[in-house]
């Protein structure tokens, strides 16, 4: 994974408070001090809230900018376990904000603007922890990507998805790529050819999200799944996380020659040990969070 370079960038703009460490990265405009973003972390749980309602919570390139150096602060720390993204306000994210689209704006900017997303998305599936998506709202176009990137997402039963692009003369094409790899071909086209929404039910049927509760359990629901994370090994979920996105570009004979050899990896690691050897004493395992092996 080709992390380092991001790095460096993460991090910046802290406010601490007493409930947990806050971040508000990059600022919406002068006139306006509400950050774009807000972070906060406690017990192992990262918590991401997009926090731009007036603009529907769009992906705009600060909004983007933003969410990377969220992501990216202290990744590699023990003390991180797992990520929670969700949205303040009725829309979790309406995509990519539109003016920055127009030809004002220009051919490297619209570059820029693409190639950033993507960094975005792809970080989610390459960082060491998971990443979840708290859904409560309209996600669409590059929002909907954003959820189909997160490993694992809950909606309410309110919350719908769309890929509407198509009805603005600018087809999905990079929401497609993580869609495309979450629900079945055919739902995804035609997802992506009529801009329709779908449900949270359909999307759960689908294989978009994950699982769906009512409004008033979403943060329990979340929080229970999360905190179920933070009670495995670090360096176990990190392996198995890489592991699964690696062996899925893979065909199935490949796939299976990468999972062993990772399995016999997983078994070198102390943690590893530790938890067979918990197992068999029948006791709860003391985790050491550290990738270091019992055996060569």
């Amino acid at each position: 994974m080709a992390l380092g370079s991001l790095r460096g960038a993460a991090g910046v703009f802290r406010l601490c408070r007493t409930a947990g460490r806050l971040t508000g990265v990059r600022f919406s405009s002068q006139t306006e001090p509400e950050p774009l973003t807000v972070t906060q972390q406690n017990q192992g749980i990262r918590r991401i809230v997009l926090n731009n309602p007036r603009k529907r919570n769009a992906l705009s390139l600060s909004m983007l900018e933003s969410l990377r150096e969220n992501i990216m602060a202290d990744v590699d720390s023990d003390d991180l376990r797992v990520i929670i993204i969700s949205a303040k306000g009725p829309v979790f994210s309406s995509g990519h904000d539109l003016k920055e689209l127009t030809s004002t704006q220009g051919r490297d900017y619209h570059t820029k603007v693409f190639h950033t997303c993507s960094e975005v998305m792809t970080l989610i599936q390459d960082i060491p922890v998971p990443v979840i998506a708290m859904v409560n709202g309209v996600a669409t176009a590059a929002g909907c990507q954003l959820v189909a990137s997160c490993d694992v997402a809950v909606a309410t039963d309110k919350s719908t998805f769309a890929t509407p692009g198509v009805n603005v003369g600018l087809f999905c094409s990079t929401p497609a790529v993580a869609l495309g790899r979450a629900v079945p071909k055919k739902v995804a086209m035609e997802m992506l050819f009529t801009g329709t929404p779908i449900s949270a039910h359909d999307a759960l049927l689908h294989g978009l999200v994950s699982k769906v509760v009512p409004e008033e359990r979403l943060e329990e629901e979340t929080l229970a799944i999360a905190q179920r994370v933070c009670r495995a090994s670090r360096p176990v979920v990190a392996l198995g996380k890489a592991t699964f996105q690696r062996q899925m570009a893979q065909g199935r004979d490949a796939a299976y020659a990468t999972a062993s050899q990772v399995m016999v990896d997983n078994l070198a690691l102390r943690d590893g040990q530790e938890g067979i050897r918990a197992f068999i004493e029948k006791r709860a395992p003391v985790w050491s969070h550290k990738a270091e092996k019992a055996h060569d």
